[in-house]
């Protein structure tokens, strides 16, 4: 049963990192894989994702997330390994699909754009939805994706600088180019019934590009449904009863916790409040939530993709409740070269890796300090 309005709102994490031998080579993570529950392979070799349980608040999440992370980084230390918290690898070799027939069908389906997912970790952030509010909150998390300028950690591809965001760059604007819809932010709904109905569209229309592709129709839904077919930045999860923030870069677990706490905090305000879409602005008071057009919300977005943190989307986030000084982009500390080469691609990885064992260290330590 769902849970009613006055019980605590759960929220879970899902993080992928790059895994380098230490040298800072990609490498497949193998040993690791199996260090801690909630700990998976993604669709390619050198990725490992971990994910906690859906908590009740974020001592509990960051305790969950930061043990997890600490029982794989004891093993990778055993092993010679390490977890880099960046969007991209920055500058690298070939990387490797692991063999899967759902990848196969993404690859004729998608084409040869599919081949930019593979560059890419990010996070996705879950929060429980809330029995009547559902719509409020699904717009409102489509109104807070410019966020995503908060936790940029790579702004590199294959050693060339992109944007800010090279991630969200890569995902909305490159891999999905050929396939109408997928990857781009959708507009706000007015019931969760057109949600549905885009959901089943998108499903047709990746449907209809595989099997244009020659993918036998039984074997593209023997491994994916109108929830699993699409990728889109803010999804409304039936599968979990969730909705999904799939923009952020893979990142320091601090700042992961941070922005998911936010996120959180806003969902606990908007069962009380009023919810409504009104002018450029946007604005988070005691008394509403208002949220900017999606026009604005797109140019908010566009923004923080290309540039990051400009005033203009720092202001915004800010009249939205984020505490937008308590983050520290990677992207900024990294970006400022037209070119990166292999080796200083594998440097960097080396010195992220370190930053990240150091962050979980310090969380580890202090882990009910900041949220208690």
């Amino acid at each position: 049963m769902p849970p009613n309005e006055s019980e605590p709102i759960r929220r879970s994490i899902e993080v992928e990192y790059w895994v380098v031998d230490e040298a800072g080579r990609l490498t497949d993570p193998g040993p690791l894989v199996d260090a801690a529950p909630g700990v998976e392979r993604e669709f390619v070799e050198p990725v490992l994702e971990i994910k906690t349980t859906p908590c009740e608040s974020t001592a509990q999440l960051r305790t969950e997330l930061f043990d997890r992370l600490h029982q794989v980084l004891e093993r990778a230390d055993e092993t010679g390994m390490g977890l880099v918290p960046l969007a991209t690898p920055i500058n690298h070799e070939e990387i490797r699909e692991l063999e899967s027939e759902r990848t196969q069908i993404q690859n004729r389906a998608i084409g040869e754009n599919f081949e930019y997912v593979r560059h890419c970790a990010g996070t996705h952030i879950h929060v429980e939805q809330q029995p009547g509010h559902v719509v409020d909150q699904l717009n409102t998390f489509i109104a807070l994706d410019p966020a995503l300028a908060l936790v940029n950690s790579s702004p590199y591809f294959r050693g060339r600088r992109v944007t800010a965001g090279a991630r969200s760059e890569l995902y909305r604007r490159m891999a999905y180019a050929d396939l109408e819809h997928q990857g781009q932010l959708w507009p706000y709904v007015d019931a969760v019934d057109d949600w549905d109905r885009r959901l089943e569209q998108r499903y047709e229309e990746f449907l209809t590009a595989a099997l244009e592709a020659g993918v036998d129709r039984t074997a593209v839904e023997k491994h994916f449904d109108p929830e699993s077919a699409v990728w889109t930045p803010v999804q409304l999860r039936a599968e979990f009863s969730t909705v999904e923030w799939r923009s952020p870069d893979a990142t320091l677990p601090s700042q992961i916790v941070r922005v998911a706490d936010r996120l959180a905090t806003i969902v606990e305000r908007l069962v009380d409040c009023e919810v409504r879409i009104e002018g450029e602005r946007g604005v988070v008071t005691d008394d509403a939530i208002v949220l900017p057009t999606f026009d604005a919300v797109c140019d908010y977005v566009d923004a923080a993709i290309r540039d990051g943190l400009t005033p203009p989307v720092r202001s915004y986030l800010e009249r939205m409740g984020f505490d937008v000084d308590a983050y520290e982009p990677v992207t900024a500390a990294i970006d400022g070269r037209r070119d990166v080469s292999v080796s200083a691609a594998r440097r960097i990885r080396t010195q992220y890796a370190d930053r990240l064992e150091s962050d979980v260290r310090n969380g580890v330590s202090n882990i009910d300090e900041q949220f208690a």
